[in-house]
């Protein structure tokens, strides 16, 4: 009778529901490491920041949050503050991870602080007759920049933002041009989910075949493309949208470990608070995996 009784009670753990979850929940990869906050990118929070703050404010604000490492965008009036950036996120251990487009007045800056950002170009549209013409003609026009950054032992990423250079293809076929035909082999793709709203149904097909070339990953909260209006629900808080969470699974499920970023891009918000919300969104999004 006790044999009876302690197979029984066997028989009922295993198959209770919370084992059955454990179980399921072990098959699940673990969340990678690429995305704890600390590994975290803090991205378009210099424009785009309504408290406007100077360098030494933001890189406070950046290691407040328990962030490291920042993608720099700028516009021309931010110019003469880039040294005192670098300075700033020296002093704080923050990582000067990327630098928006290009100004001379950087390369000067990467060889004085030993610093090697990547550099983010949008991929441009070429307006050429057929595909391996606007192929070309892409691969042409970021030729100087793709030199340059490898002489300065930077990585070029191609950065979608709509158009024929903002399909994932297309920077497939841009970036293994330039690797092939000119041996740029720092040449990869920044992937932005803000700007791939056309892409969810698609997602996880794309995303395979842009992993092998991906230099970062920018997050966004995610709804469907007949929703997006201009800048209307272009930029949602991660956890608020409707796909994001599919969309970072099939993320964890392939494999990738590299760079992941989280955007503030709301001129209305400070920059902070914005960043707040996506980090939280994100931890959200992550506990609540199915």
């Amino acid at each position: 009778m006790t044999r009876i009784l302690f197979s029984l009670l066997v028989i009922s753990i295993v198959c209770s529901p919370l084992n059955q979850t454990t179980v399921r929940g072990a098959e699940k990869p673990e969340v990678p490491e690429n995305f704890s906050e600390g590994q975290l990118v803090a991205w378009c929070i210099v424009p785009f920041d309504a408290k406007k703050r100077t360098p030494a404010q933001r890189a406070l604000m950046v290691k407040e949050l328990g962030l490291t490492r920042v993608a720099y965008d700028w516009r021309a009036k931010h110019v003469p503050e880039f040294e005192e950036e670098i300075r700033q996120y020296q002093k704080n251990n923050i990582e000067f991870f990327a630098f928006w487009s290009w100004h001379d007045s950087l390369a000067p800056l990467i060889k004085k602080y030993d610093i090697h950002p990547q550099i983010w170009i949008t991929l441009p549209s070429p307006n050429a007759p057929t595909q391996q013409d606007k192929i070309q003609a892409a691969a042409k026009q970021l030729l100087p920049l793709a030199h340059k950054a490898k002489e300065l032992g930077c990585q070029l990423g191609l950065y979608n933002h709509g158009g024929w250079g903002g399909e994932p293809e297309n920077l497939v076929a841009v970036c293994e041009f330039l690797r092939k035909e000119h041996s740029l082999d720092n040449v990869g793709i920044v992937y932005n989910f803000h700007h791939g709203h056309e892409h969810i149904k698609e997602f996880p097909r794309l995303f395979k075949i842009m992993q092998p070339y991906l230099l970062c990953l920018n997050l966004n909260g995610m709804v469907a493309a007949e929703h997006v209006d201009g800048l209307k629900n272009k930029i949602v808080p991660i956890g608020d949208g409707k796909y994001e969470s599919s969309m970072i699974e099939t993320v964890i499920n392939s494999g990738y470990d590299g760079p992941i970023g989280l955007l503030d891009h709301r001129n209305e918000l400070d920059a902070k608070e914005s960043l707040q919300q996506n980090i939280d969104g994100l931890k959200n999004v992550l506990m609540n995996r199915k």
